[in-house]
């Protein structure tokens, strides 16, 4: 008997990742190749969503290569969020993807959000949430406003995975997760906010089932004939890839941005993170910082270290010993300041310290970012965190996974697919498909368990000191930053 097998991918912010699932969550073939990214200034961050599709193809073709027919049951695929293409009626792009990065539309976050009372935004999203740069709307208006050219020629406004589904597919579809900053808790369209871009509406695609088959890969390409769902963005599919399906359970995810999520069925609006509409049973309340495992890049790339080289070094460092205070606020900050002109900020440096100091300052302040983000996830969720489903390239290293444990006070479960993204796609592809019953029981056969790093209580006082510190650091530059911008 031929062993059934599924396919995720994951269009993330650096790179394409995929692969190749067996039934009891082996991955048999994996794939990653990165794309580029043009950071241009003052705020600029695009890419071109030609560089996606043309690994998403890679990757299929070398997953199912050699497979017999039909032995690949089913195909998902997931994103980063709060990313959008504009494009024409044949699916071409009319100006490069505005990555979730990209700060250019702030001006026009600005006037939405004063459109809308905090009471209308608890009404619809169970917390007031501000309009930022990176929501759909105001890059409308930024685009209308700037380019009605573009704006002219624009039939869709997609996310990565949904640009990259119809081109698979011929289908225009996206899904509620993706589209909840204009839906509201019955995920229904929110037609006050809509209104305040004419044109918004017609431009959306229709929204659907997040585990639903849309369609089959077209003819002349990999997987020819295979089904596709529906899929999600990265973080609800990293959700269904720890396996955080429980109420009080919680997974990290820690790539280019840190990602939090807290299930629970209570809502308590707290300013600035996500209390996301249930599906599947699930209500996740949730929020992303903005530069994680890009502080540790940033600062690689000054040292002219890799990250493995950078976490050799502070594998073998005195954590006790002074350290800088590191804000990792390299491009703003998302959950829960919301701050677009917050900076990054080594302080309290000395001639003694070297790259070991820097990375250790970088680590454990991206930690003390996640630190404050949990503390208003408790919050909204009503549920105190125990343990942390953690997954993600930013997990690889060792003593940053300890360092987080030790800041957090909470034990960090590191799973064996890193890539919960990917992961998470396959289980939405193989429950559309009919090989599971369920996504939680998809996720009980395919989640598995590399190890677990306890939290020391011999850092708890230093590290409670360092997270005052970096929270007094913060506020004491946040007027200096934004008189610079």
């Amino acid at each position: 008997m031929i062993e059934p097998m599924l396919i995720g991918i994951d269009v993330g912010t650096t790179a394409v990742k995929a692969a190749l699932f067996d039934s009891k969550g082996h991955a048999v073939r994996q794939f990653a190749e990165s794309y580029a990214t043009a950071h241009l200034p003052p705020n600029r961050v695009e890419q071109h969503p030609e560089d996606w599709m043309r690994l998403v193809r890679d990757a299929l073709a070398l997953l199912s290569d050699g497979l017999a027919p039909g032995q690949v049951r089913a195909v998902g695929l997931c994103s980063h969020a709060n990313s959008h293409v504009f494009v024409d009626s044949d699916g071409r792009p009319l100006v490069p993807a505005i990555i979730w990065q990209d700060g250019r539309a702030a001006p026009e976050a600005r006037e939405l959000d004063a459109e809308i009372a905090a009471e209308e935004k608890i009404g619809w999203w169970g917390a007031p949430l501000p309009i930022d740069a990176s929501h759909v709307l105001s890059r409308m208006a930024w685009v209308k406003r700037h380019h009605p050219e573009i704006w002219s020629a624009t039939r869709w406004v997609l996310a990565p995975k949904d640009y990259c589904i119809y081109h698979l597919t011929g289908e225009i579809v996206a899904d509620p997760m993706t589209s909840f900053g204009i839906l509201d808790q019955d995920l229904q369209p929110i037609g006050r906010l809509l209104d305040l871009i004419p044109g918004a509406r017609e431009r959306l695609a229709p929204v659907m089932p997040v585990s639903t088959v849309v369609g089959e890969i077209r003819a002349g390409l990999p997987c020819a004939g295979v089904p596709m769902v529906v899929g999600t963005m990265d973080a609800w599919s990293g959700l269904f890839g720890t396996g955080t399906l429980a109420d009080g359970e919680a997974m990290y995810l820690s790539g280019t941005s840190e990602i939090i999520g807290i299930v629970s069925p209570e809502r308590n609006p707290v300013p600035g993170v996500i209390a996301f509409p249930t599906i599947e049973g699930i209500t996740m309340h949730a929020g992303p910082t903005q530069a994680g495992g890009a502080s540790i890049a940033w600062l690689g790339h000054l040292l002219g270290r890799s990250p493995a080289e950078l976490s050799a070094l502070a594998e073998t460092t005195d954590r006790t010993r002074r350290m800088p205070i590191f804000l990792p606020h390299l491009q703003g900050e998302r959950a829960p300041l919301w701050n677009i002109h917050a900076r990054a900020s080594f302080s309290g440096i000395d001639s003694s310290m070297g790259p070991a100091e820097f990375t250790i300052a970088a680590m454990e302040g991206v930690a003390y970012s996640v630190r404050l983000l949990v503390e208003s996830l408790e919050g909204s969720a009503d549920r105190e965190v125990l343990l942390f489903n953690a997954a993600g390239g930013g997990m690889a290293s060792d003593i940053w996974c300890q360092i987080r444990a030790d800041i957090l006070g909470k034990p960090v479960r590191r799973l064996t697919n890193l890539d919960a993204g990917v992961l998470g796609a396959a289980i939405l592809a193989g429950t559309g498909a009919g090989q599971f019953g369920s996504i939680a029981e998809a996720a009980q056969s395919l989640v598995r368990t590399d190890c677990v790093f306890e939290p020391d209580p011999g850092y708890s006082d230093l590290y409670q000191y360092r997270f005052g510190k970096y929270l007094e650091l913060y506020r004491s530059l946040e007027e200096f930053n934004a008189t610079l911008a």
